[in-house]
This record gives C-alpha cells, structure tokens and sequence, in this order.
C-alpha cells in the first residue's frame, strides 16, 4: 500500500509534467527512494493521470515480484540512487532540451536562474537511449557531478532530496532550453536584418 501522502506528491508531480508539455501522455517517469526500496511509476502507465495501482515498490538492489511492472527505465532510476545521495529522480522528455542535445555536448543556460539551479547541463549520447546498462551508467556518472542531465534524442533526468526540487530542476532545464532557442533565433533575424 502506497502511503496517501505520497501517492498525492506523485500525482501531483506527474500530472504538472503532463500539463507543462514535458513529457507524452505516457512518457517519462517518477520515483523515490525509500531506503532499500524504491516506488517508482508502472510500465505503461499515464504520468499525467496516476492511480495509487500505476505505482510500485520494488528493490533497489535485488529483483523481486513487483520488477516486471516497473518503468522500463528502472535501471536508469536504480543506478543513480546507487551513485548518488538522491531521494527523488524525475525523468521527462521536455522538447526544447531534447532538440538542443542534437546540436550540444552541454547546454550552458543562459538566463540567471537556469545559471543558478543548474550550471552546465551535460548532454550524454548512448547507442542505446532508453533503458540500457550504458544509459544507466552515463546518466548515474553525469548525476554525481550536476543535478540534471539531458540524454540526447530522449529526455531529461533530475534529481533531488525531494519530488518537488527534482521536477524545479526539470522545469528550469526546459525554461533556460526555451530561453537558449529563442534568444539564438532572435540573434538570427536580427543579423539577417542587418544584412
């Protein structure tokens, strides 16, 4: 049985990622470490419309009846409770970051507060860019240094001491990926303009 509270804090983060646009309807993933457990969403679940059963426990070291059922990207979620002191990891797929990470190794926001929370923003490829040992790695190492990473061609993943700064640092992320596209557009049309 999920803890009610916790249950709401989930709901309420997947169904903000939703409305923001960062993520498909059935894209992208939560999850909270729970000492040697974690919750994390059901494969195949809504993230925007969550019920107490889209969510489940399973270890964080060992397999057990509950694994089959998780999020594709458990062993992503897995890796960095190992690597890290995170409680909480929030994966997304916010468009912008993702269209940057095709031109960038790291994306440098440009706007105060992106600067503030997050500092550079790596961007790490793997041949294979969704639920892989190789993605697992990357995104745990990258997650040891910064408190966000963008995998290229796929998504985001943050951490924290909580859901609430996991998904903050979502959200800046694609605010200073907005604020990065829009300001190099501009640039453009004012140089074409002088032309």
């Amino acid at each position: 049985m999920v803890d009610p509270t916790l249950y709401q804090q989930i709901r309420a983060i997947g169904r903000d990622l939703y409305v923001a646009g960062m993520t498909s309807s059935h894209g992208g993933n939560v999850s909270v470490r729970q000492g040697d457990r974690l919750l994390i969403k059901r494969r195949g679940a809504m993230l925007g419309r969550l019920q107490p059963a889209d969510l489940v426990q399973t270890g964080l070291f060992d397999d057990d009846q509950n694994t089959p059922d998780c999020s594709s990207e458990l062993i992503v979620h897995r890796a960095i409770y190992r690597a890290t002191s995170a409680l909480a990891v929030v994966h997304a797929h916010p468009r912008t970051a993702v269209a940057l990470s095709f031109s960038r190794d790291v994306i440098v926001p440009v706007d105060s507060e992106g600067a503030y929370i997050l500092g550079p923003v790596p961007v790490v490829a793997v041949e294979r860019p969704s639920g892989s040992p190789e993605l697992a790695q990357a995104v745990a190492a990258a997650l040891c240094e910064r408190p966000v990473v963008v995998v290229r061609s796929h998504g985001s993943f943050a951490s924290g001491e909580t859901l609430e700064q996991a998904f903050q640092r979502t959200s800046v992320l694609e605010e200073a990926c907005e604020i990065i596209w829009k300001s190099e557009l501009w640039a453009r049309v004012i140089t074409n303009r002088d032309v």
